[in-house]
């Protein structure tokens, strides 16, 4: 037990530094958890997960609240939004397969890395005004899409918040990221919040993966930080390029 438990707090680690930066940090996590942990069920070690990507992501969020100018009222109402479907999402886990939605995720992500590849400056550009009302249209409507995956199926919920502030919300990179944890954030305590009270989360292997979690999500902001835009839009590329071949994996071999 004590080894599987190194195990996935190194897992850890890495993933609450990729999500710092980017998001996308599941894509380590949940994999080696389910690896080392293959006769738990699914939904626990789904939920075992949220407790460290969340004391992860708010260490991440201090960081950066500390360096970028937050938009309180946009945000706060997407991850509102993105709070209650989280709770849907996670709700129902444990009832529906998630099979059929990832071809579907897997195209959409292969278009995400063609455009921002292709688009030199996607991200680059200094943060454009949105009018306030069509801000909040887009944003709230993308944090339930994005809410709702992430209780359902998770990995690669970062990426997708950050290419929305930047597509959708006219963020550059950087306060992108910042914005992006927040709301992430509240999707993660959703989920915590419907899996602890279910009786589905470890907490044996949660609370050491959460310490884990928080180191690794320290070091990813501060070298987002000192980096800037252009290191991250290029961790952006690597971190969506790593989220194609694990869902073509899972669709096309598993």
């Amino acid at each position: 037990m004590i080894s599987d438990i190194v195990i996935v707090c190194i897992a850890a680690v890495a993933a609450g530094f990729i999500d710092a930066i980017v998001g996308g940090g599941g894509l380590v996590q949940t994999p080696v958890l389910l690896l080392t942990f293959p006769h738990e069920p699914v939904a626990r070690l789904l939920g075992t997960t949220k407790i460290p990507s969340f004391c992860g992501t708010a260490v991440s969020l201090y960081q950066y609240s500390k360096r970028v100018t937050f938009h309180w009222k946009l945000v706060s109402w997407i991850a509102l939004a993105a709070f209650s479907a989280a709770l849907l999402g996670s709700r129902l886990v444990s009832l529906v397969s998630n099979t059929t939605i990832k071809p579907v995720i897997l195209f959409v992500l292969i278009g995400v890395a063609i455009y921002t590849y292709t688009k030199k400056n996607f991200g680059q550009q200094e943060a454009k005004e949105i009018p306030l009302g069509t801000a909040l249209f887009r944003g709230i409507l993308s944090g339930l899409i994005i809410g709702f995956y992430d209780g359902f199926v998770g990995p690669g919920t970062g990426s997708f918040l950050v290419l929305v502030f930047i597509g959708l919300l006219g963020n550059d990179f950087m306060h992108a990221s910042a914005h992006a944890k927040m709301v992430n954030l509240a999707t993660n305590l959703a989920s915590i919040l419907y899996f602890s009270s279910s009786g589905l989360v470890m907490y044996q292997v949660a609370l050491p993966m959460a310490a884990c979690n928080m180191l690794g999500g320290f070091l990813g902001t501060r070298l987002a930080l000192l980096k800037g835009n252009t290191f991250i839009r290029i961790f952006f590329l690597i971190v969506v390029s790593g989220t194609i071949v694990r869902f073509a994996y899972d669709v096309f071999f598993r």
